[in-house]
């Protein structure tokens, strides 16, 4: 439906504002930002963010009392070549709406929770002054998401794709110049590089597939390439659908370029709560779900998809397990997650993938920030007790630098000793918080109940419809996905275990704080929608609130009653995988220094899981050495030896110094021309010489050459 025949009905004209909004606000940061406080900045920030918000919920009780008929809102004119016309125009429908309210909501309390985390974090790694650039590329990653999810083509969507590309590069680089730790290093620098290179992977093929789209259909506009989709033959639909399948495989974090997602955690804690729960990592899997209407036509490519995803989850799943840094945990069960999203929505499950991803951004945005908080918690602590002893000052700054290690109750950590930085993420640094943190505590249980798929929480609801979809049409999905959930609440019941429970392994954990109300506050908010938010989409007759919803788009959305085997099923397996990880952690928590109990019994398996299953190694040893070794031997091989050292300096300069030297100056120039004129010389001296002789100047010599002279004459005269 066009703008103008709906958009004076509703607030539909003020669509453009959910982009501007934020980037007004980072604009007043940039250019007045030097004279506010830290407190104003962040509010600056939070107030753009929750006016995209506003603007989200307004559109969608617009597009509600439309009874739910798509509204295409004109910006700005881009591309007119020909009968090519791209223009910036803003689509409103149910499921733009979806994603605008989780982006800009989610995105919300990150950026409230932001104002209480960075600044500790920047007085931490003692550098203030980043505090204002930081809610700069937080706006601006807001604003780029939504140009991705409100655009009305797959060329604006890509504009918003790439926008927010660059802002993970910008904020998971943010501490470019150290570590995690605030020590010296490229470490984040190189994170933020490797994400930025995966995606350019994953990008390649998204332009694959929007090239041959435009030469199949000629036009980037949904409805027009939806409509157009019917006519062409399937082997162009399958061509398009999977090379889509390699731009999610990138954004969404899919095998196999999901390496990028555990990097970011280089970033700060906000940044990997908005990147992994609410924005850049669903890009993959609204992509799929905005081309519905091409991956229904070719079933060989939804089957490819659900694969995909269900081996992702499984795989990501398994190496959670024998992770120890708190977020790098969280940062596989992302992956993990991502992996039932990217299943449902391959099988055709769109709002069972949709349903998740909207639950998923609730308690894994809580799980990231309770993290960030159980993090501060330790810095604090480790702080206090360096000033306890007498070695840090009120910034937290030793005799051994920013982080000096303090020893913990006289015993050592593993692999740690008194010469090695703190780390405050490492979950062997842990133990015993719910009594110095009970707030975080309780903030973290809920999220994890809600990602181990324990009913009432809303991660039951949506896991548990995706995997009856798996049971009904795709029953390899089910079984990888039902495994891939019990890791889930294994690797989860572990992290409780290990950092809440048990006796502190470092005198950090025994002295933590518990976070302010600027970051606790927002994680209940969090926590209340990772309880409540399954009620979205209920599988009872007239609960299919969200199912509804999304049908407006996506037609024919068929609504799944509860299924007691399949609820029950998983349900028995969270709760057993609980029970297992309570028997190997909980029950005997780990000492100070003591190895993970599952590394003697699992051996090798263990040692794969703990290591990502070498696939990092894998790829410096099949793609990223090579390459390098390839560049090496073109920079110094081709381009100096034989390019510069050879070809330039030989062929081509040694030419022409030879041309100059030998063939030009000695033999055209000194035995060429110079003989000649040389020659010219001699000759005209002999000749000189020669009628010298002649011209004596004694008269009888005169006489004698006039008489010889009439003599030749004469006798020429007689003989003819």
């Amino acid at each position: 439906m066009q703008l103008s025949e709906t958009v004076h009905t509703g607030f539909f004209f003020l669509a453009p504002w959910l982009v501007f909004a934020p980037v007004i606000g980072l604009l007043i940061n940039i250019i007045f930002g030097g004279r506010f406080s830290e407190k104003a900045i962040g509010t600056v920030a939070s107030l753009a963010s929750g006016a995209s918000f506003v603007v989200s919920v307004l559109l969608a009780w617009s597009l509600a009392a439309g009874h739910g008929a798509a509204v295409t809102v004109p910006f700005l004119e881009w591309i007119h070549i020909g009968s090519l016309e791209l223009d910036w125009a803003f689509r409103v429908d149910s499921l733009s709406t979806t994603m605008m309210l989780v982006v800009s909501g989610v995105g919300t309390l990150i950026h409230i929770y932001a104002i209480g985390y960075m600044h500790e974090d920047v007085r931490f790694k003692q550098d203030p002054g980043r505090f204002r650039r930081f809610f700069v590329f937080l706006n601006l990653f807001i604003a780029m998401m939504m140009i991705l999810v409100s655009g009305d083509s797959y060329l604006m969507l890509f504009v918003g794709w790439e926008g927010v590309g660059l802002c993970s590069f910008l904020l998971i680089g943010f501490w470019y110049e150290m570590d995690t730790l605030g020590r010296p290093s490229w470490a984040n620098s190189n994170a933020a590089v490797k994400a930025f290179v995966t995606n350019r992977v994953g990008d390649f093929g998204f332009l694959l597939a929007a090239f041959t789209m435009f030469w199949a259909f000629g036009s980037f506009q949904f409805d027009e390439v939806f409509e157009a989709a019917h006519a062409v033959a399937p082997g162009v639909i399958v061509a398009i659908t999977l090379f889509m399948l390699i731009g999610v495989a990138g954004k969404s974090a899919q095998i196999p370029l999901y390496v990028w997602l555990p990097d970011a955690m280089a970033g700060p804690t906000p940044v990997s709560a908005l990147i992994h729960a609410a924005t850049m990592v669903t890009a993959g899997v609204y992509l799929v779900t905005r081309s519905a209407e091409l991956y229904m036509l070719v079933p060989q490519a939804q089957y490819i998809v659900a694969m995909t995803g269900a081996i992702t989850a499984l795989f990501a799943a398994t190496i959670a397990v024998g992770q120890y840094d708190i977020k790098k945990v969280l940062a596989y069960s992302t992956i993990s997650q991502l992996g039932f999203m990217v299943a449902a929505v391959g099988m055709g499950a769109f709002v069972a993938g949709m349903f998740h991803l909207v639950t998923h951004a609730f308690f894994k945005a809580l799980l990231f920030l309770s993290a960030g908080s159980v993090i501060l918690g330790l810095e604090r602590g480790h702080h206090h007790a360096e000033r306890a002893h007498g070695h840090g000052d009120e910034h937290g700054k030793g005799k051994k630098g920013k982080h000096a290690l303090s020893k913990a109750a006289g015993k050592k950590s593993e692999s740690h000793d008194e010469h090695e930085v703190f780390d405050p993420g490492d979950m062997r640094n842990m133990g015993g918080l719910r009594k110095t943190m009970p707030i975080t505590f309780w903030l973290y249980m809920i999220g994890t109940l809600a990602l181990a798929g324990i009913v009432p929480f809303a991660g039951f609801w949506s896991k548990d419809e995706i995997l009856l979809d798996a049971k009904l049409h795709y029953p390899t999905v089910y079984v990888l996905l039902s495994i891939a959930a019990f890791f889930t609440a294994f690797y989860m019941g572990r992290q409780i275990w290990m950092v809440f429970f048990g006796e502190p392994r470092h005198e950090a954990a025994a002295h933590a704080e518990e976070s302010k109300p600027i970051i606790t506050v927002p994680l209940m908010v969090l926590a209340a929608l990772s309880l409540l938010g399954g009620a979205l989409n209920l599988p009872f007759e007239g609960f299919h609130q969200l199912g509804h919803w999304l049908e407006y788009t996506l037609k024919e959305v068929e609504a799944l009653p509860l299924n007691l085997q399949v609820a029950g099923i998983s349900t028995l397996l969270a709760l057993f995988a609980i029970f297992l990880s309570w028997l190997i952690y909980g029950r005997n928590p780990l000492r100070a220094g003591q190895p993970d109990p599952l590394k003697k019994p699992l051996g090798f398996i263990f040692t794969g899981m703990e290591n990502k299953w070498f696939v990092d190694e894998g790829y410096f040893a099949v793609i990223i050495n090579p390459f390098k070794k390839l560049s090496q031997f073109l920079a110094d091989v081709i381009d100096w030896r034989f390019w510069h050292d050879w070809f330039h300096e030989t062929v081509i300069a040694g030419t022409y110094n030879w041309l100059s030297n030998t063939a030009l100056n000695v033999y055209a120039d000194q035995k060429g021309i110079d003989a000649f004129a040389n020659w010219l010389g001699t000759a005209t001296q002999s000749l000189s010489g020669a009628l010298r002789k002649v011209q004596n100047g004694f008269v009888r010599s005169y006489a004698l050459s006039v008489l010889l002279g009439v003599v030749l004459i004469l006798g020429y005269l007689i003989v003819k």
